[in-house]
């Protein structure tokens, strides 16, 4: 594996356990509120839904650390996961935010291309 491709796929894991933050623990606080645009009253109503995404992102996250930690032999595991992340980030930029798209499809797409590559 190439020093370039695992230094992505730890940026991206790394950028998942963020979201998580964000999604588990600061999503109704005024910096999970700036980061999604949410009133407080949207933020309020929809916690639970977001501390589950934010589980899903912490997912992502694992199997990314997962993928680096096995080395050479996690190179499947790798482009499954960054493979997960791309469909989520196609997903959520075509049905939420197309600033997704920039955030979490692309740097995936990178990712995997580094890792398919190496």
């Amino acid at each position: 594996m190439s020093l370039a491709a695992n230094a992505v796929v730890a940026l991206i894991a790394l950028l998942h356990v963020y979201i998580l933050v964000l999604e588990m623990f600061l999503w109704d606080k005024p910096a999970g509120r700036r980061a999604f645009g949410l009133t407080q009253e949207m933020a309020t109503a929809t916690k639970t839904l977001a501390a589950n995404q934010g589980l899903y992102n912490g997912f992502l996250a694992a199997g990314l650390f997962w993928g680096l930690w096995l080395g050479g032999a996690g190179q499947a595991v790798q482009v499954f996961f960054l493979l997960c992340v791309l469909v989520a980030g196609v997903f959520g930029a075509a049905t939420a935010s197309r600033k997704i798209l920039f955030i979490q499809a692309l740097p995936a797409a990178i990712g995997l291309t580094l890792v398919l590559l190496a």
